[in-house]
């Protein structure tokens, strides 16, 4: 069954919606890692990685081959695996761009938060179809502790 939906806590969506602010006029990058369960994505931390694009930041991100290791490393210390990534919009809808697929690998859970005016806003997540040729928008479920047995653990 298809991943469709993705848990995060309170502090997990905080992280992802303050980093998207402190990183505006440019897009925000970094790594989801959790667990899953019941065809969902329980996202238990989140690893802000650097945006090293030289396409302009303003409009693009780039994850590079070290900081996907050092994601799933963190992972892996949580006992869990690496499950996706986030990034931002600037003054942009929280909705996946054409460079966006274009970049997606298949399996990964890719949350969106659009910034507009410095202002963390809306907070999508997306899963690539499995034919690649565009994004299912999925549902997000949130809460303190949205699953018994992950323990948000922020690292910034």
């Amino acid at each position: 069954m298809a991943l469709s939906k993705v848990a995060i806590s309170d502090a997990v969506n905080q992280a992802i919606r303050r980093h998207g602010q402190e990183t505006y006029p440019h897009e925000c990058c970094g790594a989801l890692v959790g667990t899953t369960a019941d065809a969902e994505s329980i996202v238990a931390d989140v690893v802000p990685l650097p945006n090293t694009t030289e396409e302009g930041p303003r409009r693009r991100f780039l994850v590079r081959a070290s900081d996907y290791r050092l994601a799933e490393r963190r992972a892996a210390e949580i006992g869990g695996e690496l499950l996706g990534f986030y990034h931002s919009h600037p003054d942009h809808p929280a909705r996946p761009s054409q460079y966006d697929l274009d970049h997606a690998w298949p399996t990964f859970a890719y949350i969106i938060v659009s910034v507009a005016d410095g202002k963390a806003t809306d907070l999508t997540v997306w899963f690539l179809k499995d034919d690649r040729s565009s994004f299912e928008e999925g549902s997000i479920h949130y809460g303190e502790n949205p699953h018994p047995d992950s323990a948000p653990a922020v690292h910034r």
